[in-house]
């Protein structure tokens, strides 16, 4: 990757393998995602793709190669600023559960010393974004339906305004009506945020709903990184034609 374009990129992997004992998770994986740009990761479970958030995000370490953020070789010692850079959401929110919705908004914040008017504030504004009634964030996460659940766990992502946002399969715990809901609402905050976002789903109809570029993981490895088109039309080898195939579709009317 030449020097000069290295800025434009919010996160790179260069040559990246990471291993968890015998697993290889990721093998020699070379990604870039640019400022303001919308990525899916997609791919089958244990493919590698969450690892790549994880790596990303400080919360693994490759055992070879480099993570890269806005140009820097990621380190140790980098970690907790850059985890007020970036907001992380995972399946089903990981909420505290022993916490309202707003003491679970409030964590990160706290310990960089707003104080409780200004985490109000900035969660009533999120709760705007992303159509929450603010009364659910006096509730406990065991009183929340499952959608409010992800909202609240996506404000929390989004409460120190990060420049990018990093999503862990957020809907796949929903059912299909609300999942179908928050995909909508989720296009709608990425385009009108503009941050640097990557969402990882193993649904191909998903990737394509929230994001134009789909990177397709296969056993550690990208198999393809294109738009839907070039999977559907272009596909790389025969795992992309059957990955493509696998998806259901709901069967024709009886006549």
């Amino acid at each position: 990757m030449p020097a000069a374009d290295e800025t434009q990129h919010a996160f790179a992997l260069e040559h990246v393998s990471k291993c968890y004992g015998d697993i290889v998770a990721l093998d020699d994986v070379d990604l870039a995602f640019a400022h303001g740009s919308t990525t899916a990761l997609i791919g089958s479970s244990g493919s590698g793709k969450s690892t790549v958030l994880r790596l990303l995000l400080g919360l693994d370490w490759p055992d070879r190669g480099a993570i890269k953020t806005d140009g820097r070789v990621l380190e140790r010692s980098h970690v907790l600023q850059l985890r007020q850079r970036v907001g992380y959401v995972i399946q089903d929110g990981g909420l505290f559960p022993h916490l309202t919705g707003l003491g679970n908004l409030a964590l990160q914040p706290r310990y960089l010393g707003w104080d409780m008017k200004r985490v109000r504030e900035r969660a009533e504004e999120l709760a705007v974004l992303t159509d929450l009634p603010p009364d659910v964030l006096n509730r406990y996460p065991a009183e929340l339906s499952g959608g409010q659940r992800q909202r609240v766990a996506l404000m929390r992502g989004l409460m120190l305004n990060p420049d990018a946002l990093l999503l862990d399969e957020p809907l796949g715990a929903l059912d299909p009506i609300v999942r179908h809901e928050l995909q909508d609402e989720l296009k709608r905050i990425f385009d009108q945020l503009g941050k640097t976002v990557i969402v990882v789903t193993h649904d191909l109809a998903e990737a394509a709903w929230f994001a134009q570029r789909l990177v397709l993981i296969s056993e550690g490895k990208v198999v393809q990184d294109g738009r839907l088109d070039d999977l559907r039309q272009r596909p790389a080898n025969d795992f992309v034609r059957r990955f493509v195939a696998a998806q259901r579709r709901l069967p024709e009317s009886a006549t």
